[in-house]
């Protein structure tokens, strides 16, 4: 009995210490429906902490997916409904070396050539995206944060979105720009 005791004792030490050291949680209320992201502060302390400044500042709010590739990526975080770029912080230091992998429904850093230039857009990886981990072609990748815990049929609805190309304020063109705007409403830290 004593053995029982002892046994169930452990196993609810691990579930609490598993719950200890779950990472912040973001909920996205969207056009299409919601979702939750849990992000590693452990393994992306720098990323997970400009994502939140962006989160807790109301910057996602109003911004839309602006790129949407089905068997690839859905990107947002940084164009309003009128494809305008929002002025964004400075740019956060690359974590790619981290060890998370850019696997279907984890969320990553979106940046230019340059892997320290991530400020406020995201993607959340629609597939297994080895070509973007750490190291790549190019010797760099893309820095994974978190990944999406409840909503995946929101994801998987909004890849489906059909795309067109559109034109941008002060950029030209853009390409793989869904052809129904998925705007995100809000961005919330939950408790």
């Amino acid at each position: 009995m004593r053995k029982l005791i002892a046994s169930l004792v452990l196993i609810a030490s691990c579930f609490a210490s598993q719950a200890a050291i779950a990472g912040p949680k973001v909920e996205f209320k969207t056009t299409m429906g919601n979702f939750v992201v849990e992000l590693d502060a452990d393994k992306a302390p720098k990323t997970t902490a400009n994502f939140l400044n962006y989160v807790k500042s109301g910057f996602y709010n109003g911004t839309i997916f602006h790129r949407v590739i089905d068997g690839f990526m859905i990107q947002g975080g940084g164009f309003t409904p009128d494809l305008s770029q929002k002025p964004t912080d400075g740019p956060v230091v690359s974590e790619a070396t981290n060890g998370l992998k850019n696997n279907t429904y984890t969320i990553a850093m979106a940046r230019t050539s340059d892997p320290d230039s991530a400020t406020s857009q995201f993607f959340i990886n629609v597939k297994d995206n080895q070509a973007l981990d750490y190291p790549n072609a190019m010797g760099n990748g893309y820095t994974v944060f978190g990944k999406v815990i409840s909503g995946t049929q929101t994801i998987d609805a909004i890849r489906k979105v059909p795309t067109t190309t559109a034109s941008a304020p002060r950029m030209g063109r853009m390409g793989d720009v869904p052809s129904k705007t998925v705007t995100i409403e809000s961005a919330t830290i939950l408790k």
